[in-house]
């Protein structure tokens, strides 16, 4: 290879809007950053790692409960062997955060490439890999099926009147549409055991920031963890963290240099960067617990 192929190839840096209205001058000269092969797979995802800057972080929480309180929930979170879900680290590395999601941006139309690569070392984020990071949660038999998948494809797959008998408070129901179809449930019509699901769902499993109500589908996915339906826990996980890694980066509608998207599951990143032998630094702490205050002071009904 000549010295002249090996040279860095050089990538305009992001400019401001105040430059983009001088663009077009003689007298402007264009500025470059070189291309980093050392922290990108290609230019594309140092584009992406330019475009990313700025997001907001959607953190994890912990479940630190003692043994007698809300021994239902916990019981359960055993049962499906989710001990590790509910313990993430306390700590994560914003710079592997960005990293991973800068090198996870897919390229190729049509092509689902669920790996990333950080300080040279590849990080495959497919659903066997989650699942054998998570400790292998609820492993089925030879022939089961994965019950919730099953049935959110039926038509019938799930009672709305037995989710909305299950997850509201006495006399509250789903909320409709102008048309009247069923949509959502306020956060404010469930129940405390309905409201503790709905926090681990919305910050370990479908990490939101959109935690006032409960859409149909989240709906069905707290009816399942309550009645003991088998869920793909890690299959979910792994495609909310590739839409993720996809989003395209509006700008936000007052300030052009800032973005109202987010990234989430840092603390799970963090870990699973380290499982694969890259070197971190968590020095960011996730939120506070599901503790037996936090419950009685967000998850009381109102």
């Amino acid at each position: 290879m000549s010295s002249q192929e090996m040279a860095p190839k050089k990538l305009p840096t992001k400019r401001s809007r105040k430059d983009a209205t001088r663009e077009g001058s003689s007298t402007t000269p264009q500025m470059y950053v070189e291309f980093d092969r050392h922290r990108f797979r290609s230019e594309e995802h140092q584009h992406r790692f330019e475009a990313i800057i700025g997001w907001s972080f959607l953190k994890e929480r912990w479940v630190q409960l003692r043994d007698e309180e809300y021994v239902e929930f916990q019981e359960e979170v055993a049962r499906r062997q989710w001990t590790q879900l509910v313990a993430p680290m306390a700590k994560y590395d914003p710079e592997i955060v960005m990293a991973f999601y800068a090198n996870a941006w897919p390229t190729e139309e049509g092509v689902r490439d669920k790996c990333s690569w950080v300080r040279g070392q590849w990080i495959p984020f497919d659903e066997d890999v989650i699942n054998q990071f998570l400790g292998h949660p609820l492993v089925l038999e030879e022939g089961q099926h994965y019950e919730f998948s099953q049935r959110r494809s039926q038509a019938s797959g799930f009672d709305k009147e037995a989710i909305s008998q299950l997850l509201c408070i006495l006399g509250q129901d789903f909320s409709r549409s102008v048309a009247g179809r069923q949509v959502w449930i306020m956060c404010t019509n469930i129940t405390t055991l309905t409201q503790i699901g709905m926090t681990l769902l919305l910050n370990n499993i479908l990490s939101s920031d959109h935690n006032s109500d409960l859409d149909l589908p989240k709906c069905q996915l707290v009816y399942a963890i309550l009645t003991q339906v088998s869920i793909h826990m890690a299959q979910l996980i792994s495609n909310a963290i590739y839409q993720f890694a996809g989003i395209t980066p509006p700008r936000h509608p007052v300030d052009p240099e800032k973005s109202n998207r987010a990234l989430g599951f840092l603390a799970l990143i963090t870990g699973l960067c380290q499982f694969y032998g890259v070197s971190v630094t968590p020095n960011k702490l996730i939120r506070p617990p599901i503790s037996r205050a936090f419950i009685e002071k967000y998850c009381m009904p109102r």
